[in-house]
């Protein structure tokens, strides 16, 4: 019998996103390496995020993409959430290889892991909406998040009514607690 100190503890949390709802997902590269650091890259992963997001069944309410990581806010199949966790290995595995044939590093660890959290809670889910479409400005890519191209903001402004614009905005983000030191 293994000796319950040689038991490796898992490093990612574990996925139990089962329920219909809307989820925040946030994902990190391995050891927050800049692997998308071109806006070729960044491109293809923003294509891969929206074809294989519209595959699943997920509808995307906010998104924000960057080169060592990404944040997205969606709506799951009315089956559930239960696809979620192959969506995003689908997203890891095609964006991963697309890079590594770049770089001509086979088999070389892109993605770390990721975090998923159902917004259950009314203000929740407005404090986080605003949270990622305001993302790039707060990593200081850009001084206005719709000029950012690979985030939500411009598509935001143009879809979303002006009345749930303003209802967004009103929700301060500073004090939720989202892992975001990248």
């Amino acid at each position: 019998m293994a000796h319950r100190d040689s038991i490796p503890w898992p490093h990612a949390p574990p996925h139990f996103n089962k329920a219909s709802g809307v989820y925040m997902v946030t994902a990190g590269t391995y050891r927050k390496q800049h692997f998308f650091k071109s806006r070729l890259r960044l491109k293809f992963l923003h294509e891969q995020l929206m074809t294989l997001s519209d595959r699943y069944g997920w509808q995307l309410q906010a998104w924000a993409l960057f080169s060592n990581h990404y944040h997205m806010i969606a709506t799951s199949p009315k089956e559930g959430g239960g696809n979620l966790s192959n969506m995003l290995s689908h997203l890891h595995t095609v964006s991963a290889r697309y890079v590594n044939s770049l770089d001509e590093t086979p088999a070389r660890k892109v993605w770390h892991n990721y975090r998923d959290t159902p917004l259950t809670y009314e203000a929740s889910y407005f404090a986080r909406l605003h949270y990622v479409i305001e993302n790039p400005v707060k990593h200081g890519l850009v001084a206005v998040a719709d000029q950012y191209p690979w985030c939500s903001a411009s598509w935001f402004a143009q879809k979303a009514s002006p009345a749930f614009q303003n209802t967004v905005r009103s929700f301060k983000y500073d004090r939720i607690k989202i892992e975001d030191d990248f």
